[in-house]
């Protein structure tokens, strides 16, 4: 019998003010995984399009559709591929989801939509003059 280990990883950089403050791994939720699957076969679902950030303090479940609590969603930045990894990256300017961030996402929308995948993270403070870059690679293996 032939097995293929088909696996989806990711790992994502906090910066404040272009200094990188955390790096942490990620989850591949199951709606993120049947995404992939519906993106294989066409194009009808949207392309991941935006980073949402929050305070949910839960740990990440492959049943997870939504961040915890989420402050801000948007668009980002930009998406690269490179092999088999895709690289997201999104900025949070200054004033935008301020507070004691603790999770972040990739979504298909501006609202709702499918989740790719979710990470909680110890405490980031982002105060309101801060800028917070979050680049995040998600490889297939």
């Amino acid at each position: 019998m032939l097995h293929d280990n088909f696996q989806m990883t990711g790992r994502l950089s906090i910066a404040i003010n272009d200094a990188v403050v955390q790096e942490v791994p990620n989850l591949v939720v199951t709606d993120g995984k049947e995404y992939v699957a519906s993106r294989m076969k066409d194009t009808s679902k949207s392309s991941m399009s935006h980073m949402g950030i929050g305070t949910g303090s839960t740990a990440a479940a492959a049943g997870d559709s939504a961040l915890g609590g989420q402050v801000d969603r948007n668009a980002l930045t930009s998406t690269t591929v490179s092999g088999a990894t895709v690289t997201y990256v999104s900025t949070f300017a200054a004033g935008e989801g301020t507070g004691a961030i603790t999770e972040a996402g990739l979504f298909n929308a501006s609202s709702a939509g499918d989740m790719l995948c979710r990470t909680v993270f110890a405490v980031v403070n982002k105060q309101s003059a801060d800028s917070m870059t979050i680049t995040w690679a998600v490889a297939v293996s």
